[in-house]
């Protein structure tokens, strides 16, 4: 859980730096804006832990989440905040068999355990990604994320 709510107070660091029309930015066509990486991210917890954990049936348009899409920084922070409060929420509420339960990602069964790892990490990779698009961003006026701060 402690790594989830880093990845999410580091996000939201990154957020509170930016303008909309910043988070929006892509380095080019082929390259995600912040707005991208956090919609995917969404993405990626409403397919493995909505419906393979807790078994909602959510609908996910996965190509949707890397087209050109203009959200606010504000929309952003609330989708940060809602998508790790649901991780944290369903990870602190499994039962112990829930953790060795499986679900069918890209045709390999998976158990929970594994799907949270791999999320950690899969979202640990567009932190680093959201990171260096605000460094591009602000310059030598980007505020390091790495040293705890208290997140509004």
């Amino acid at each position: 859980m402690k790594k989830f709510e880093e990845i999410r107070t580091r996000t939201l660091l990154v957020l509170n730096q930016l303008s909309d029309d910043e988070v929006n930015w892509r380095p080019n066509e082929s390259s995600n804006s912040i707005s991208n990486l956090v919609v995917h991210i969404r993405g990626n917890v409403d397919e493995r832990i909505s419906n393979g954990i807790l078994h909602n049936n959510k609908i996910r348009n996965r190509q949707m989440e890397f087209e050109s899409i203009k959200k606010s920084k504000q929309e952003l922070i609330e989708i940060t905040n809602e998508t790790y409060v649901e991780v944290i929420e369903t990870i602190e509420n499994m039962s112990k068999a829930a953790w060795h339960e499986t679900q069918l990602v890209r045709n390999k069964e998976r158990t929970n355990l594994d799907m949270l790892l791999q999320c950690a990490a899969h979202f640990s990779e567009h932190l680093g990604q959201i990171m260096y698009i605000g460094k591009l961003i602000k310059n030598e006026d980007y505020i390091t994320t790495s040293i705890p701060k208290k997140v509004i």
